[in-house]
Parts: structure tokens; C-alpha cells; sequence
């Protein structure tokens, strides 16, 4: 990075937790959210999902919404989620800049109307932007929304974009992250791809055979040196990398090698200058997908070498929050940095000659000063962020 991007706030919801820190104790102790289907109108009950623990109407009664007002609940996850990193940060009146990603955005709505009470309000918040506005909207000091829609990758590509804007000299303060909920669309698409698991999800194990779908939000306020100082507040962790690459190897597969994903994470370690035993924990995307975990680990030898350190993937306890992982799974790695602890890979009990050995408890040798966060999407678009422990 030319200029340092601090990081001053955190909020996340998922299937784990509804705040910071019930996703902090869920961690760790490895308490895992997926469960059967509670919420979400299928007839798949056979697939297990990592849901958050409150309907449509509770989330708008605590957001004092009205029931009656149409509101995605991809929209309500990303206000949750947000509200809780602008008051992380002690923000309040400010134009702020909003970077979102998101897949799905008010898909809900349209399938509980389709095709016979369809409105009009329900159409214009069905689209991505749309879903973001939305959210602005409901705090009134954001003056600059963007949606990013890379599928997976959307949310840590989102944190890429807000780093620039800074970068630029454009913005001081940008919130960044991602939204995602369950529809019947989301399953039913990964159902007809084969990668759902009827079980619990197993990332990294010789038994893997699929996916297990998930929900949720998480922002991150990223902050100029200049602007910390500015309003005196002490940051939480520092972006210190970014990569993106595509290697359109597929559509939906990743490519054996895992070429994508080690361009990706190559590009975050040069550009936070550092070497890879400087990074003490690798979170993983770790799907449990056969091809996409011995395509990570393929790439994950090739950047590391012998410096590899622990890895796990934290899907075991949320699973794929898709479009919002990166964002998720970057909150777990600030509080891994914060609390010095590293998540367990849920699930993992045999190895596999194609995989890496994850994480699964136990000493992990050294303090955490670096973490890499992967996140990869389909057709091969690929991201990885490098977030530190503030340092003054």
C-alpha cells in the first residue's frame, strides 16, 4: 500500500453469532451454526445451512422497521452488521462512502410475490444496487454508494475497491464489506451444480463431498492515517495487502493448480512488502468442495513453500455466506489478531493426500501479526486481502 489503510471498526452477523462478540466466543469454542433449515421456504430440507438465528420480523423490530415496508433480508442482515461497525467506530453525522458486495440482494422479496403480487417496490429492490441503497438509506449520512457483484469474491472485493478510493486521495473514510441471504434461487442454483452436502461440511477432509450454504453480514470502516489522527481514535488492524486475479480457468471450477488463487495471494504479499513467513494464520476460502480445496492448498504450497502456517477455513461453523464471505471471514481475522487465537477447522478428522492438514486446535507457535484472507469466486475471479495488528 502507498498510504496506510486503517481499519476502525468491525460489525458482523452470521449463523454464529449476531454481533463481534458472540462470533468471538462461537469461534472460540468452535460452536458451529449450521443446522437444519429454519427459516428459509424450501422443500430441500436435506441440505444442512448456517442461517442466523432471527427471522425477517424480529431483525425489523429491532431495527424499529415496519413490517409493512418491503425489506429484503439480505438488506436487514447488512444494516445489522453495519450499524454495528459505524458505532465501532464512533461515527455519527459524517458523509460516509458505502462500498457493498452482494449476489442475491432482494431476491426473498420477489420469490415470496412472484409471479402474482409483484409490486413495485418490490422490483427496485430486487437488484444489487438497489439492496445498497436500501441500506444507505436507513442511516442517511452516506453520500457515495457502490455495489460490487463478483459472486463469492464480492464482499473482499469490496474492501479492495474502498482501499483505492482512499489510496486516491478520494475518500478519508470508507465502509466496506458485504450482504447475503439464503433464497430459494441461491440453494436451488448450487443444488443443480452437485456441491451441497447433506451433511455438516468437512473443508480440507478426506471424506469431503460439498458445500454447506450460509447467511450473514460484515462491514469494516477503513480509514486514512490522516483521518485517525484527525478524530483521535485508535484503529483495530491495518489492510495491509490486497490482490485480485481471474483465471478464467471455468465457470464454476477452479483450476488444479490453482493458479487464480496463487496470483491472487502473490499480489497482497508484494504489495504489504511482506515475505510468507511473515504471515502466522491463512483463513482460508476452503469451501469443502472436492476441486476447490486441493486447487487452495495447490496454491497455498506453491506461495508458501516450507513457510506455510496454520490454515483453516471457518465455513464448518457458518458455511459459504457466498457473496458475503469475504467480509465475514475478514472480521474473524481481525479478532483472531485482536484476541490472539486462531479459528479450528470444523469437520476435518482424515487427511488427503491432495489437501493441506488444516488448523484444528492446539499451540500455533508464534503471536499473529499477519493474516491472509482468502476469498475466491466463480470463473476463477480470485481475492486475497493481508490484514496486520495496528502498529503505531
Amino acid at each position: 500500500m502507498k498510504k496506510r489503510i486503517l481499519i476502525t471498526g468491525a460489525g458482523v452477523v452470521s449463523a454464529i453469532g449476531n454481533n463481534c462478540r458472540e462470533c468471538l466466543e462461537a469461534l472460540q469454542q468452535g460452536r458451529s451454526g449450521i443446522s437444519s433449515v429454519q427459516y428459509l421456504k424450501t422443500v430441500h430440507k436435506e441440505f444442512p445451512v448456517g442461517e442466523v438465528k432471527m427471522s425477517n420480523g424480529e431483525m425489523c423490530r429491532m431495527l424499529g422497521i415496519s413490517d409493512e415496508k418491503p425489506c429484503s433480508r439480505t438488506a436487514l442482515l447488512g444494516i445489522l452488521a453495519l450499524r454495528e461497525a459505524l458505532a465501532d467506530a464512533r461515527l455519527n453525522g459524517q458523509e460516509l462512502a458505502l462500498v457493498s458486495g452482494t449476489t442475491v440482494a432482494g431476491m426473498d422479496m420477489t420469490e415470496e410475490a412472484y409471479p402474482d403480487r409483484l409490486s413495485k417496490a418490490i422490483l427496485e429492490g430486487h437488484d444489487c444496487g438497489s439492496c445498497t441503497n436500501l441500506i444507505a438509506d436507513y442511516f442517511g449520512c452516506f453520500d457515495f454508494t457502490s455495489t460490487i457483484s463478483t459472486a463469492c469474491s464480492s464482499a473482499l472485493n469490496a474492501v479492495i475497491y474502498g482501499a483505492r478510493l482512499i489510496e486516491a486521495g478520494l475518500r478519508d473514510i470508507v465502509v466496506v464489506g458485504g450482504t447475503e441471504a439464503l433464497s430459494r434461487f441461491h440453494l436451488n442454483g448450487f443444488k443443480s451444480l452437485m456441491i451441497l452436502d447433506e451433511a455438516p461440511c468437512r473443508p480440507f477432509d478426506a471424506t469431503r463431498a460439498g458445500l454447506n450454504l450460509g447467511e450473514g453480514a460484515a462491514y469494516l470502516v477503513l480509514e486514512s492515517e490522516a483521518s485517525v489522527r484527525e478524530r483521535g481514535i485508535h484503529p483495530i488492524g491495518e489492510l495491509k495487502g490486497t490482490g485480485n486475479a481471474c483465471d478464467a480457468f471455468h465457470q464454476t471450477a477452479s483450476s488444479p493448480e490453482g493458479e487464480g488463487a496463487f496470483l491472487a495471494m502473490g499480489e497482497a504479499l508484494r504489495e504489504a512488502g511482506l515475505e510468507p513467513w511473515e504471515v502466522q494464520y491463512v483463513n482460508a476460502h476452503g469451501t469443502g468442495t472436492p476441486n476447490n480445496d486441493a486447487s487452495e492448498s495447490a496454491a497455498l504450497r506453491r506461495i508458501f513453500s516450507c513457510w506455510l502456517p496454520p490454515v483453516s477455513s471457518t465455513k464448518g461453523l457458518t458455511g459459504h455466506t457466498t457473496s458475503a464471505s469475504g467480509s465475514i471471514e475478514a472480521v474473524f481475522c481481525l479478532l483472531a489478531l485482536r484476541h490472539q487465537f486462531i479459528p479450528r477447522n470444523q469437520g476435518f478428522t482424515a487427511a488427503d493426500a491432495e489437501c493441506l492438514s488444516p488448523y484444528t486446535g492446539g499451540s500455533f507457535g508464534q503471536p499473529l501479526r499477519n493474516v491472509l484472507c482468502n476469498s475466491f469466486g466463480f470463473g476463477g475471479n480470485d481475492s486475497s486481502i493481508i490484514i496486520g495488528a495496528y502498529g503505531e
